[in-house]
């Protein structure tokens, strides 16, 4: 298992955008991916439910991947985050 805390840096948050290219980019992976927001977790591969979290700017996240892929998974996701979301800077 691999896992990372992030920062939301960007002035929206975790809204569709975002939330969108995120789980885009989790569902490239084999691994089992989860995000934790304040003790409660929400599956990363689900546009639904990375919505329905609510995660605006400043609030910590923890991504955690299990599997085959999971340390690719999650340095990956947490270079998106870090860079507000913007594909052309990873």
């Amino acid at each position: 298992m691999q896992k990372v805390e992030v920062e939301l840096k960007n002035e929206t948050g975790m809204h569709a955008r975002p939330a969108s290219i995120f789980v885009k980019e989790a569902t490239k992976y084999k691994s089992d991916i989860k995000v934790l927001k304040n003790g409660q977790e929400y599956n990363a591969k689900s546009i639904m439910i990375i919505l329905s979290m609510g995660a605006g700017k400043g609030e910590k996240l923890i991504i955690i991947a299990e599997g085959e892929d999971e340390k690719e998974a999650v340095e990956a996701l947490k270079i998106i985050v870090e860079n507000n979301f913007q594909f052309g800077t990873l």
